[in-house]
């Protein structure tokens, strides 16, 4: 956004600044390559800014008792709500997403800042048992100020998952949102101050990863960075935080299974896969990248899949009718080309898709039509590596143990759904998968009280729930006597000493 007086400025302190280097960035508009936007380009002087802005606002949020803090959140939600028409438009703007899914998506926004000032307002502390004449009991406290680093895929939405736990635990903020994607992480500022968030509490600081990101990752300033990004790229972050013994909480890559049993129905396989492996245009860490279908239905599933994915309507992502929009650049697209190509290479079919799709509307953008592969292997690098595409692999197996091995037969170990009416099976299934998130007969949900997170390459900690809030937070212990009686543990007096 450019506004009347220029670009949209770094917001610092409770208002917009320019940046340091008096440079900017022009976001990009990946539908036609028109600039949507402009914005200032911070630096690592200007993360400087902000943290000096974030220490001095962290001891008043911090101070406020978590019901204060909690009446201000939920003043949150409503501004936002009420600012979800244009928050929609830009984002689809920004990124490309059809207006179909990013309103729905930001539609849920308000609720994170429900569930989280009502934990501030309700968190209980702890009176862990001792013995003898002790009262123990622990205090959560705010960790003071934290950097978040968020991606361009769903701009809004992670930031929130990461803003509403670390702010109703009582710290400020310093945000270094992607490049490609900073406007809708800037006009929050405008939402929280005017619901009554201190100047200083929350401040964005849009620049590059290897300038304000780095700087931001390696200031011995803040007490944890919470990142989500590539697998690579976190870590990279956890390894210069870690010098600094910064926490850091990591939501990376993925590769995400939909295995699906014999017994569902062909139309519910179909559309199930259509909405992992399509929605947002294939770019989300938890797309279903890897179907994984019981032999005896693999034809008729491929057939149908096909079909539907040949349907989809690709187009303007502001269309309401519009199913698929363009990636979000260049770049991106040429990295799904290059996997398209790989796969053909490796030997996998090439069932649907692969290509841009023809005709004038779509040559200025950045559209890939949705793709499918067939004849796929667990070892080809289109069913292991992370393509952040509209491309989805096609695997048969035939065992419920296959299916297993197949889903745990990656690095990663975000998400995975699994598609069955035997319950048992569903639930058998399920703990026996290496991942963080398991849907059952659903995929991509999402609620701001259920933990969201991987195991193995799919990063560390937790967003969402009360382990977030916790997260957010560090522990005091105190450990009072309550006994008048006298000790002094260098007396010869004869009487036993308790030491522990």
């Amino acid at each position: 956004m450019t506004t009347a007086a220029g670009p949209l400025g770094l917001y610092i302190d409770g208002r917009y600044q320019p940046a340091s280097t008096g440079r900017t960035i022009a976001v990009e508009n990946p539908k036609d390559r028109t600039i949507c936007a402009e914005v200032a380009e911070g630096d690592a002087s200007d993360i400087e800014t902000a943290l000096d802005a974030a220490e001095r606002a962290a001891p008043r949020w911090g101070g406020l008792t978590g019901a204060e803090r909690g009446d201000i959140m939920h003043r949150a939600a409503h501004l936002l709500a009420e600012r979800l028409p244009e928050l929609v438009r830009i984002e689809v703007d920004q990124i490309g997403r059809p207006r179909r899914e990013m309103a729905a998506q930001l539609a849920r926004l308000p609720e994170w800042f429900r569930y989280f000032g009502a934990v501030a307002r309700t968190h209980e502390d702890t009176v862990p048992p001792f013995g003898g004449s002790f009262l123990n009991y622990t205090r959560r406290v705010p960790l003071g100020v934290v950097g978040h680093v968020t991606p361009w895929n769903h701009p809004l939405l992670i930031l929130t998952k990461k803003v509403a736990p670390a702010m109703a635990a009582g710290n400020a903020m310093v945000v270094k949102p992607s490049e490609l994607a900073p406007v809708t992480p800037l006009l929050l500022g405008e939402i929280l101050k005017q619901a009554g968030v201190p100047d200083g509490v929350y401040n964005v600081v849009p620049g590059y990863g290897a300038t304000a990101g780095l700087a931001l990752a390696s200031s011995p300033r803040i007490a944890k960075i919470d990142l989500t990004g590539g697998t690579e790229t976190g870590k990279a972050v956890a390894g210069i935080a870690g010098r600094n013994l910064t926490r850091v909480a990591a939501e990376l890559g993925g590769k995400a299974s939909v295995i699906v049993f014999p017994d569902v129905t062909l139309d519910r396989c179909v559309a199930a896969t259509l909405f992992a492996s399509f929605i947002a245009t294939g770019q989300t860490c938890v797309q279903g990248a890897r179907l994984l279908v019981h032999r005896s239905v693999h034809d008729a599933v491929v057939d149908a899949l096909v079909a539907r994915t040949r349907a989809i309507r690709i187009g303007d992502p502001q269309d309401p009718a519009t199913q698929m929009g363009p990636l979000v650049s260049d770049k991106q697209r040429a990295l799904v080309e290059r996997y398209v190509r790989i796969g053909i290479e490796e030997g996998a079919t090439l069932a649907a898709g692969g290509r841009r799709p023809e005709g004038a509307a779509f040559e200025a953008g950045y559209y890939h039509e949705p793709t499918v592969f067939t004849n796929v292997t667990n070892g080809m690098r289109i069913a292991q590596e992370e393509i952040f595409g509209p491309v989805v692999c096609v695997i048969p197996f035939d065992t419920e143990e296959e299916a297993v091995a197949l889903a745990n037969g990656t690095e990663f170990g975000l998400a995975t759904s699994i598609w069955t009416h035997d319950l048992a099976r569903a639930h058998r299934v399920a703990h026996r998968l290496q991942s963080g998130i398991t849907w059952i007969n659903d995929h991509h949900r999402i609620d701001p009280s259920s933990p969201w997170g991987g195991f193995k390459m799919s990063g560390l900690g937790r967003e969402n729930g009360l382990i977030a809030y916790e997260e957010y937070t560090q522990i005091q212990n105190i450990i009072v006597n309550l006994s008048d009686e006298p000790f002094d543990w260098y007396a010869e007096d004869g009487r036993d000493k308790r030491y522990s």
